[in-house]
């Protein structure tokens, strides 16, 4: 998809983000950029790691730089998601980019935190457009 230039929503989940440009018709695939996962990655771990959390973390970086990637060549970016603490992947996100895309990190223009597992597509799409509609600067 070609991001370059436009407004994007990203939806942020555990397991996936989905990008959307503001200017995308109705039923419009979001591109999707998927987290990496276990069964595809050879691998050493001792199975206590896997039991207790620690297997998944190995897996964010090259998924926050998927999402990174992503979202670069758009103008302005506002991040959907949910989450507290340790499990925020805005924050995280937003953290990732900082450090190593702060070209990028600066385009984010705000971060909603909203009940997604509870949300459809067009209703993560109708909280974008309320804030765009909102923050508008003519």
């Amino acid at each position: 998809m070609d991001f370059a230039g436009k407004l994007v929503v990203a939806a942020l989940t555990h397991n996936e983000a989905r990008i959307w440009a503001t200017d995308a018709k109705r039923g419009e695939e979001p591109e999707t950029v998927a987290r990496p996962n276990a069964e595809n990655i050879h691998h050493h771990i001792r199975q206590d790691h896997v039991n207790r959390g620690h297997e998944t973390n190995r897996f964010q970086q090259p998924y926050l730089e998927g999402v990174s990637l992503a979202l670069a060549p758009s103008d302005q970016i506002l991040l959907v998601g949910h989450g507290k603490g340790k499990s925020d992947l805005m924050l995280k996100l937003v953290q990732h980019l900082e450090r190593l895309h702060p070209e990028t990190a600066e385009k984010v223009v705000a971060a909603l935190d909203v009940n997604m597992p509870t949300m459809t597509e067009p209703q993560i799409l109708a909280v974008a457009r309320e804030w765009f509609d909102e923050h508008k600067t003519d």
